[in-house]
């Protein structure tokens, strides 16, 4: 602003940017002048290694180009990928890889006598199979995170299903997702397909935290006068108008019997989208909330052979890929609360960890023996009894699969700190300890018996044609509200949790907010 000698660079507002989005700002500035802070002066843009992979910080899959310097990511770069994240990533994708070089586990651990102790790779690998070697294969069960890449998750689901067991689960947050067909949990829409909706319907859902480039690209078509977005749940800031039906349920009712101007203009529009989001999964009768959902795609025919606008926003990296592997435990959301149960009845005597820190860690038996296989010395670190360090998804090969259903590959830019290594490998090691009957020599031939058993996995960054099939449900509704999961965007996972620009952020919004409601 200003002219002459009176030229200021400034945000203008005069207050803190609330956007989940700002460091776009800096590809947008013409002239450079808008810098990225934690990277500033650090490196010459020459001395850069550069590596396309794509963002795990959420579940949209966004492209990005890592660039490192030796042992170190200098910066986190968008991609463009026209069908996922345009050219744009999330602040959380693009600044939180500073938490990457703290908290990190770089060597293995066994606990002695009440301490974890560093122990080489033999004697850890080799305490693992000789606790599985005491225990029957159903005493055995596994708990995985929502970075697990897909490669380590099918191994280990191979690894205790040989031994006996079929205790697996990704879903720490008991989100209740129907699987009976691929299409019953997937954003089916897709990415890009949001652009040819006329009418959206938000059921518990938070898109500006759960992917903010999806909610970006909803605002963007909200602002062209193409999209008309309505909401059932608790009211909040999407950044563009959103007509509000209320947070009761008698809402989604009342649109199923056709009552109501939204209920006409669902019966009207031509392309339809509904969203469901954490507000709804994560609820005890979320599986009766689905069914009326369920009905009421039926009903105004939202689900076509050539539209298909029904959609389940997750926010986590790793559930679809875990979900298309069969890696859940029971009925879907109740498998990792049966895990840590059967754990205090000694049901479950060895519990193996692969980098989840998201649920009750008290919750676990004393007399249950943890192994826990992470890149950060999280929540359930310091409980273990016997600690393998991973590579971080900067750090290694490995596929994930978006909401959309669409696997891309993460690529590794820089070496793994200290003695860390990847996950397949080190669960092949565990593998070759055990004695299973599992082949898994490299890499590819991993990725090619993944692909014999899914499909999905045979068709890299492709969308394969899903089935959706109709969900029923006998569960009784609740007479309760469909309140927002609260949710701090900024802290979402280990690598966030430990970024110190991240734990700035959250400042920043805490006192930005202080500041609105003392206003």
């Amino acid at each position: 602003i200003g002219r002459g000698e009176d030229v200021e660079i400034t945000s203008y507002l005069e207050k803190t940017l609330t956007s989940e989005l700002s460091g776009n700002v800096i590809d947008l500035c013409p002239v450079g002048a808008l810098t990225s802070k934690p990277y500033a002066f650090n490196a010459r843009s020459w001395e850069l290694e550069k590596t396309e992979s794509i963002d795990i910080m959420d579940a949209l899959g966004s492209n990005i180009r890592v660039d490192s310097r030796g042992l170190e990511v200098m910066r986190i770069l968008p991609k463009l990928n026209e069908e996922i994240n345009e050219e744009w990533i999330s602040d959380k994708a693009r600044f939180a890889y500073d938490g990457l070089k703290v908290q990190r586990l770089d060597e293995p651990y066994l606990k002695k006598n009440g301490k974890l102790e560093k122990a080489s790779w033999q004697d850890a690998i080799a305490a693992v199979a000789q606790k599985f070697d005491s225990v029957k294969g159903d005493e055995i069960a596994a708990i995985a995170g929502t970075m697990a890449p897909t490669e380590s998750l099918f191994l280990l689901k191979k690894l205790l299903s040989d031994l006996g067991s079929q205790k697996f689960d990704a879903n720490q947050f008991g989100y209740k997702i129907d699987t009976s067909s691929r299409g019953n949990y997937l954003f089916n829409t897709t990415i890009a397909g949001i652009e040819k909706a006329d009418l959206c319907l938000l059921v518990g859902a938070n898109p500006r935290h759960s992917a903010p480039v999806l909610n970006a690209r909803i605002g963007k078509m909200v602002r062209d006068s193409a999209l008309r977005v309505a909401r059932i749940g608790e009211a909040d800031d999407q950044t563009y108008p959103i007509e509000e039906l209320g947070n009761e349920l008698s809402a989604l009712k009342n649109i199923l019997a056709g009552k109501g101007d939204f209920a006409k203009a669902l019966k009207s529009a031509k392309n339809p989208i509904i969203i469901v989001g954490d507000a709804v999964l994560a609820r005890s009768d979320a599986y009766g909330v689905m069914s009326m959902l369920h009905e009421i795609v039926a009903k105004y025919d939202i689900a076509q052979a050539d539209w298909r606008g029904f959609n389940i926003l997750h926010n986590d990296a790793s559930m679809v890929g875990a979900l298309d592997l069969g890696f859940y435990y029971g009925k879907s959301g109740n498998g990792v609360a049966d895990i840590l149960k059967e754990s205090n009845s000694s049901k479950v005597k060895v519990l193996y960890v692969l980098s989840a820190d998201d649920f009750d860690v008290n919750a676990i038996s004393d007399d249950c023996f943890v192994i826990y296989q992470g890149h950060h010395g999280d929540a359930v670190a310091a409980r273990a009894d016997v600690i393998l360090p991973e590579a971080a998804y900067t750090e290694q090969d490995a596929i994930f699969v978006n909401m959309e259903g669409r696997p891309q590959y993460a690529r590794a830019a820089v070496a793994p700190p200290g003695q860390a290594q990847a996950g397949w490998r080190i669960l092949r090691q565990i593998i070759e300890q055990a004695d299973a009957s599992i082949k898994a020599n490299s890499l590819l031939e991993i990725r090619e018996a993944m692909a014999k058993e899914n499909i999905v996995f045979a068709h890299i960054d492709e969308i394969i044609p899903t089935n959706f099939m109709q969900f029923k449900s006998s569960v009784k509704l609740l007479q309760k509200p469909l309140d927002k999961i609260a949710v701090n965007y900024y802290m979402t996972n280990q690598i966030s949790r430990a970024s110190v620009t991240m734990v700035r952020c959250t400042k920043a919004k805490e006192e930005n907010e202080k500041t609105e409601v003392a206003s």
